[in-house]
């Protein structure tokens, strides 16, 4: 579905943003992208999206070389939720914000109204409110929403809870696992370790623009090396099991971690 070969990017003036870079991420894949600031992950949505292309080496979307196919088509697989929902928002009322991205697609009009209607009702959107009106987490849903409505083959979120309460960034990305489990394919970008640990089953972590480590969240959360090499702490509970020790190692969630202590008791 998403294939990167041995792919090289530059920003003018600066050094490589990404370097020798090659991960495959397969259809239904719920895959997190990981890395400190600076470690190309941003560089990686947009190669992916089209909206750059590059400098050497091979980005396959969808069975698309992503330098011979217009960021147009390609955008008809792809959605992409930004950081800023405000860069994204353009429109003036949410109904036509959720209409817009289908336009683009030339959906026919009742198919349109259809699925605004539908994406209204899912979301509990007032469609005559303006954008602009809404919180900072609404806004985030919308956008995510208009994608949604789009129903694309593949998402890629850079940062999707960024500003977001606990109940704003359950809500995000409840519909996000959604979206996955009807098919969608989703590589997110998250600062949250806690948020990558209970929604992607797939972590794949960036350092200075190199692919570090690859394979289930849960097991890369307990890789030392790549943690402290990418400046990330492991979640909560993990770190708690981590220093507890034998007995404790498989321990992530709060319900795993009652039930390691249940077993440490009796075996006492």
């Amino acid at each position: 579905m998403i294939r990167l070969e041995r792919v090289c990017y530059r920003y003018e003036g600066s050094g490589a943003a990404v370097e020798d870079l090659s991960f495959e991420i397969n259809r239904g894949e719920f895959a997190a992208l990981l890395g400190e600031n600076g470690a190309g992950k941003s560089t990686v949505a947009k190669l992916i999206d089209g909206l750059v292309k590059p400098a050497s080496g091979t980005v396959t979307v969808a069975g698309l070389d992503t330098r011979k196919t217009k960021t147009s088509e390609l955008a008809k697989r792809v959605g992409f939720l930004f950081q800023n929902p405000d860069r994204q928002i353009c429109k003036n009322t949410v109904r036509e914000e959720l209409a817009f991205g289908l336009e683009l697609r030339g959906l026919d009009r009742a198919a349109i109204d259809e699925r605004v209607e539908r994406t209204l009702r899912d979301f509990g959107f007032d469609g005559e409110r303006g954008p602009f009106t809404l919180s900072r987490g609404e806004r985030q849903r919308l956008a995510l929403a208009s994608i949604i409505a789009a129903e694309p083959e593949i998402m890629i979120l850079d940062e999707p809870t960024t500003g977001l309460d606990y109940r704003e960034c359950m809500r995000v990305m409840e519909a996000v696992k959604g979206l996955n489990e009807n098919g969608a394919t989703v590589l997110m970008i998250c600062h949250d370790m806690e948020v990558v640990l209970d929604f992607a089953r797939r972590a794949l972590v960036l350092s200075k623009g190199r692919l570090i480590a690859d394979g289930a969240a849960r097991r890369i959360f307990r890789s030392a090396c790549a943690m402290e090499k990418a400046s990330l702490s492991p979640p909560q509970i993990t770190q708690l099991s981590l220093r507890l020790g034998a007995g404790f190692e498989e321990a992530d969630t709060v319900g795993e971690l009652a039930e390691a202590i249940v077993k440490r008791r009796r075996a006492v």
